[in-house]
């Protein structure tokens, strides 16, 4: 055994671990400089920063009955978006699958309008929809739907792509027609996966519903603006308290069901 070979092929591996080193050193500084950043101002404001969180406690917890309804309102909102974005993702994802869909000028457009659809942020879309609808929690039912049927139907297509083709392969050779190949051949094999992304778009949902309310979609977001808007930063905290709780019983509830379903 050569000592000097072993050198020679461990610098490789250190020379891309110093480049990359450098490569982040000069993205961060880069940001840094171009962002108008001051670590000054950052230490300077350090004293506002700590009277703001002294203000926020203790929080208080009789503002609970003041916003229990609107957090099921939050719930309420994820649930349909979730459930009608799942809806329209089921034939956007098989328009998008090439092994579903062989003719590339159809499921490449579709591709593309998924790609624009995750584009828009889903505070974007809710302020477009507030401006259709007006205020309320439809805006934000509109917002959700689209925003999880383009998350769906993305990880839905990948996985459909990634199938096993035997069985399809048998269907066609006796066969089947293609309502029966994808109903008896590729559903089976990829609703287990479909349960999962909606799953996981719901707990999204719900940490996107919560802040929805600030461009008027209602929700417990409404409530953050009212409390910080009148500086009465104990009830903002509550209203993060709460929401906190929910997300973490949610996504606890969620990856319980993802693990029995997986």
């Amino acid at each position: 055994m050569n000592p000097n070979a072993d050198r020679m092929r461990d610098k490789p591996g250190r020379t891309k671990h110093v480049l990359t080193a450098v490569l982040v050193l000069l993205l961060l500084w880069g940001s840094y400089a171009q962002t108008g950043s001051s670590i000054t101002a950052l230490v300077q404001g350090l004293p506002n920063m700590l009277e703001l969180l002294r203000e926020m406690f203790p929080p208080r917890w009789s503002y609970l009955d003041n916003i229990a309804g609107a957090m099921l309102e939050t719930v309420r909102m994820a649930i349909a978006g979730t459930t009608f974005g799942a809806m329209l993702a089921i034939p956007v994802s098989l328009l998008s699958a090439s092994n579903v869909i062989r003719r590339g000028w159809i499921f490449y457009p579709v591709r593309l309008v998924l790609n624009l659809i995750r584009a828009i942020p889903d505070l974007l879309l809710a302020s477009i929809f507030v401006a259709v609808f007006g205020l309320g929690v439809v805006p934000g039912i509109f917002a959700l739907s689209i925003f999880s049927m383009g998350l769906i139907a993305k990880l839905t297509f990948e996985s459909v792509e990634t199938i096993d083709p035997g069985p399809l392969e048998a269907m066609t050779a006796v066969g089947a027609n293609k309502i029966q190949w994808i109903v008896y051949g590729l559903i089976p094999q990829v609703s287990p996966s479909f349960i999962s992304y909606v799953l996981y778009t719901f707990e999204i949902n719900v940490r996107a519903a919560a802040i929805l309310g600030l461009v008027g979609a209602g929700g417990i977001g409404q409530y953050y603006e009212k409390t910080l808007g009148f500086l009465e930063y104990d009830k903002t905290n509550t209203i993060i308290v709460f929401t906190l709780a929910v997300v973490l019983l949610i996504d606890y509830a969620s990856t319980w069901l993802r693990g029995k379903l997986g």
